[in-house]
């Protein structure tokens, strides 16, 4: 299939103002770099991601879901085929007797959710609210931040399999690990996500959500186009502790540079290219396990064809 006719098929599911070709993936990740999706689409209702998964099975279209692409990195050559974006946004707040059961769409973002748990005194979510990512995104790596993480608070998941079916998982069956679950292998998608949260106290939260926004300020390099934190945290050792200790702090390959603010992460300091944040990556890895022997992975989702 030509890519008009493509262009023709999705335009029979999602309204054209939600379509766009040859989409500069740049515009769609925190870290400010990749290249073009050959579409891009914003989903709006199940009933579209139903279709549009139809259509990629039936004309075997190569498909990927993004949330708010902060953990992503996409490849300079761009991708080919559909890349989706989830829209749904709904978030509905029920009273049960001791605690308070939140559903969230997987579209939602985790600092628009917290403002909104803010306003209605509802406590158990301020350590998560400096992420900068959707609850569907937040969910499939279980992130985390200040000591919490999102299976700390999560008790069930909807998803939708690759042929339209509707599946529900508890907190145990989602295998949450550290920035790790069932979904993290892509054969589902996120639809929703119920939290269990509690009354709390509206200075309260404030606080603990200031107190969190000021750690991040001063501790990590938010002023620069970044992922967020490039490698995982190693089992017995700090890994942004060894990078620096490896001397690579403000090292650059390219217009990718470890952050002389924060070893763990990888930040765009200009018109930095896929390949020189991965060429970075390789050397402080490289460069770490040559000095203590311990192998750092990436956290960062690297997206291809």
């Amino acid at each position: 299939m030509d890519n008009k006719e493509l262009f023709s098929k999705i335009k029979e599911i999602i309204s054209e103002d939600r379509i766009k070709q040859n989409e500069p993936m740049k515009n769609h990740t925190s870290i400010k770099i990749g290249g073009e999706a050959e579409f891009l689409v914003k989903i709006s209702t199940i009933e579209e991601l139903k279709k549009i998964l139809e259509l990629v099975k039936k004309q075997q279209i190569p498909f990927m879901i993004i949330g708010n692409g902060s953990n992503l990195l996409v490849a300079d050559e761009g991708i080919k085929g559909i890349v989706a974006k989830l829209e749904l946004k709904e978030i509905e707040i029920n009273q049960l007797k001791e605690k308070i059961e939140i559903k969230v769409d997987s579209g939602v973002l985790l600092g628009f959710l917290a403002q909104k748990l803010l306003r209605e005194e509802i406590a158990g979510f301020e350590e998560l609210s400096g992420i900068p990512g959707t609850i569907g995104g937040a969910t499939v790596m279980n992130a985390g931040a200040h000591g919490k993480e999102i299976k700390d608070i999560l008790t069930e998941v909807t998803a939708m399999d690759y042929e339209g079916n509707i599946h529900k998982f508890s907190n145990e069956e989602a295998q949450f690990t550290y920035r790790h679950s069932k979904f993290s292998d892509g054969q589902f998608i996120i639809l929703q996500v119920k939290l269990l949260l509690e009354k709390g106290n509206k200075v309260q939260i404030k606080e603990k959500m200031d107190e969190h926004a000021k750690y991040r300020k001063e501790k990590q390099p938010i002023e620069y186009p970044s992922a967020g934190s490039t490698f995982k945290r190693g089992t017995d050792f700090i890994t942004a502790k060894l990078i620096d200790e490896a001397g690579l702090k403000g090292y650059s390959i390219g217009n990718a540079q470890i952050s002389e603010k924060h070893a763990g992460f990888i930040i765009n300091k200009g018109n930095a290219t896929a390949k020189d944040v991965l060429d970075l990556a390789k050397y402080a890895q490289d460069k770490v396990f040559e000095k203590f022997e311990k192998k750092i992975e990436l956290e960062i989702k690297i997206l291809s064809n």
